[in-house]
């Protein structure tokens, strides 16, 4: 089997690799990344590229159409990562994220690909308030990432796919330690404010809904997405990929971490404006369609994984919101202020 995985310098990225490597020890693994993020590491380990056969280096933008002859199944990760860089760049978002994916869902099914599929975001509901939402629900995405996620989807159902299964998983908030972690999580965030400064200060009153997902259990979906027949769905699925049992408000999730932090304290601002981002969902369908590949990480895990991770790093930056390492938006910044990457997020040819 021959998979390519796009973006997988990302925080998923690594994880997924090396789930797939545990799962195929045989198969033709590809990594496909513009490297923007490939600094960003937070492992005392090898480079996580080591577990893949092959790492190519480029724009998704341009990913060449030769390099899928032969692919089996595309795990699609490449993408603008949150709002913070979407909100910045919302025209490059929807370059990246909605035009590049469908180019890339195009070529893979004239090579022949089999499966492709796609990180898509349950940040699609957006302001939910009231029972969980489902996959035929009305989609409410407020941001332009979550709007881009939305085109994507819609793309994908339109076009001519030439036979081959696409699978939307609309995952839940990431959480969760990985080889290039990422600190601009509501969960990771809450980890690293407790074990650096002993207080987890929430920035909302603490109310709005969130469902989480560590990303080993997002690499398990993702296992299951690219063996998937289109008898389990249909050839063109979008599914919510979580668990009922992780959906949280935020509060509960920064008094969870505090817990497991003794010492720390919670600050909540009880005068903040309500933050619309607030959605319960339900996993039912994916619980129908993926009964042995459900989410097997608890919360509790989740932050003790974050925990061990971070002391194995010997992270101590209470000042780590600053940091060009873990908070993406901070990368690119760092990267456009030092002109080696531009406003659209290409890297700039050195003189």
């Amino acid at each position: 089997m021959r998979v390519l995985i796009t973006g997988n310098m990302g925080y998923v990225g690594p994880v997924v690799a090396a789930h797939l490597r545990r799962r195929y020890p045989e198969a033709e693994l590809i990594g496909y990344d513009s490297g923007l993020f490939g600094s960003c590491l937070t492992t005392n380990g090898r480079a996580p590229e080591t577990t893949l056969t092959a790492q190519y280096f480029g724009d998704v933008r341009d990913l060449p159409a030769g390099l899928l002859r032969g692919v089996d199944a595309i795990v699609h990760l490449a993408a603008v990562s949150n709002d913070p860089i979407g909100n910045r760049f919302e025209a490059v978002t929807d370059e990246i994220n909605r035009a590049a994916s469908l180019r890339t869902a195009v070529l893979a099914a004239a090579a022949g690909v089999r499966s492709f599929v796609f990180a898509s975001s349950c940040s699609v509901y957006g302001a939910a308030e009231g029972v969980a939402r489902r996959e035929t629900d009305t989609l409410n995405p407020l941001t332009a990432y979550a709007r881009s996620k939305v085109a994507t989807e819609q793309g994908l159902a339109q076009l001519d796919l030439n036979g081959m299964i696409a699978t939307s998983l609309r995952f839940a908030t990431a959480c969760g330690m990985s080889d290039r972690l990422r600190l601009d999580l509501v969960l990771n965030d809450f980890t690293a404010c407790a074990l650096t400064a002993g207080e987890i200060t929430v920035l909302s009153d603490g109310t709005p809904w969130r469902p989480l997902i560590d990303v080993r259990d997002m690499a398990l979906a993702i296992e299951w997405a690219i063996e998937r027949p289109a008898e389990w769905g249909g050839r063109v699925l979008q599914v919510n990929v979580g668990s009922d049992r992780r959906n949280h408000r935020v509060r509960d999730l920064a008094e969870a971490v505090a817990a497991a932090v003794p010492g720390t304290t919670v600050s909540i601002n009880q005068a903040a404006p309500p933050d619309a981002r607030s959605y319960r969902v339900d996993f039912s369908l994916f619980r129908e369609l993926a009964p042995a590949h459900q989410p097997r990480i608890g919360l509790d895990e989740s932050i003790a994984g974050l925990m061990r991770g971070l002391h194995t790093i010997s992270f101590s930056d209470p000042d780590f919101r600053r940091s060009d390492r873990m908070i993406r938006l901070n990368t690119l910044s760092s990267l456009i202020a030092r002109s080696e990457v531009g406003l659209d997020l290409r890297w700039r040819t050195a003189a």
